[in-house]
């Protein structure tokens, strides 16, 4: 063994589905470490001392090299251990250097094969020890979904999930022991599942299918203003939309949602990539829940929300890859402490429905240049027995990256 720390990847067929080089690894080993399951697979006759996992996981895994000094350490993980598995945590913590993965074929790879549908055109679906709203934003008519999920629960309320969202018709196969000598299946509908429990090793797939009259809620930006639980403080559809195209968002960088009234902006944000994060910031304590009930209804169930009035509650976040502002740009240093927040490449948009708070984005944009933007918006309402045009409040759209 090259590394001090060796992850074997092993199927519900156990022993005989490894490799002879996983097994000369495993058979190598002083100390195999994996669930009580995991550990089972392996034959009596291998001498290494086995080691459970304790319950939380985290501690063992960021000490795994100190609790075995010297020893050739050997970790069990169920299929692909990169895929949603502990081989991916443990290169997070100790390298890649310090760590060889020795792959088992996943759940993923196997659940295609048996049905027929081809990986790439997949999505997937990590819900396993999360929350299974993530399923949320992939929740559109004709895609296939794969969710892998903590256990045998996770097919029912993925059921009870898609019913919720119009998506009734959709076809759900749970696969369960995948590659083992106990595979089994379980057929149904969303609205008909019959199943409220399968098996600890599961997957979920779905073929989804829309109910009639549901309104398909997509990925980019200018959801409709129903989507969203609101008091009033929700940045409209069509400004959103802008806002958001100001915004850029891109996989794995953090968005500063600064007043965040309902959310949507964060929201929205996170709704494009399941790698996008975001802050939203809110001091109404009312707000701040109604926020957390909408990431939660709407798929972004990691949205963390900050409780407190900016620029205070800023101090301490993680920095920001761009900064959204969509009210109280006239507070005192408000600006200027997103600003400085910001990074090289950075982006800040701040929007002004007010006199006041037009001039200070005036000031900055003088000072700073960027992109200053009126919009404003009309709707067709009826007027007696005629349709006439109804003017929304304009708009200030200031957008800047920062040099």
């Amino acid at each position: 063994m090259s590394t001090p720390i060796v992850v074997v990847g092993i199927g519900a067929d156990g022993w005989d589905g490894l490799s002879p080089r996983a097994r000369r690894a495993v058979e190598d080993a002083d100390v195999l470490r994996g669930s009580a399951r995991q550990l089972a697979l392996v034959p009596d006759g291998v001498p290494a001392e086995r080691v459970p996992w304790p319950s939380p996981m985290a501690p063992a895994l960021a000490g795994l090299l100190t609790e075995h000094p010297g020893r050739r350490v050997v970790v069990l993980a169920s299929g692909d251990p990169m895929l949603s598995g502990v081989g991916s945590s443990l290169v997070r913590l100790h390298g890649a250097g310090a760590v060889e993965v020795l792959a088992h074929p996943s759940s993923v790879t196997l659940a295609c094969a048996r049905l027929g549908w081809a990986v790439e055109e997949t999505q997937v679906v990590p819900a396993v020890g999360r929350p299974v709203e993530l399923v949320v934003p992939h929740a559109t008519p004709g895609r296939r979904l794969l969710v892998l999920g903590s256990d045998g629960g996770t097919p029912a309320q993925v059921a009870a999930l898609l019913t919720r969202l119009g998506y009734g018709a959709s076809r759900l196969v749970a696969l369960a022991q995948l590659g083992g000598p106990a595979e089994r299946r379980f057929t149904g509908t969303a609205a008909g599942w019959p199943h409220a429990a399968t098996d600890p090793l599961v997957v979920t797939a779905v073929e989804v299918v829309a109910d009639p009259g549901t309104v398909v809620l997509p990925a980019v930006p200018g959801l409709p203003d129903a989507a969203f639980e609101d008091d009033g403080q929700l940045t409209k559809r069509e400004v959103r939309a802008v806002t958001l195209s100001r915004l850029a968002p891109v996989p794995g960088q953090l968005l500063w949602d600064v007043g965040g009234g309902a959310g949507s902006i964060g929201i929205e944000w996170m709704r494009t990539s399941p790698s996008c994060r975001a802050i939203a910031v809110e001091a109404r304590a009312d707000r701040a829940g109604r926020i957390r009930r909408n990431a939660v209804r709407l798929g972004v169930p990691g949205l963390e929300v900050v409780e407190g009035r900016a620029p205070g509650a800023l101090a301490g976040l993680p920095a920001p890859d761009a900064v959204f502002v969509g009210g109280g740009a006239t507070a005192q240093g408000l600006l200027e402490a997103c600003w400085a927040a910001l990074p090289a490449g950075g982006r800040l948009v701040a929007n002004a429905v007010t006199v006041e708070s037009e001039a200070v984005l005036a000031t900055w944009f003088a000072g700073v240049g960027g992109d200053l933007v009126r919009l404003a918006v009309q709707r067709a309402e009826p007027v007696g027995g005629f349709t006439a045009w109804r003017s929304a409040m304009p708009v200030t759209i200031w957008a800047v990256v920062k040099p």
